[in-house]
């Protein structure tokens, strides 16, 4: 079963990269990206 979901980002910043490939299975509660936030 396919399931699509809505994520947020906590703050402004920038995904840095990505642990995961469209398809890939993921545990619940899995980082799914390196996100670095905006300096202020």
């Amino acid at each position: 079963m396919k399931m699509e979901h809505t994520i947020t980002a906590p703050a402004k910043g920038t995904v840095k990269s990505f642990y995961f490939a469209v398809g890939d299975p993921v545990s619940d509660g899995a980082e799914l990206v390196e996100f670095e936030p905006e300096k202020l």
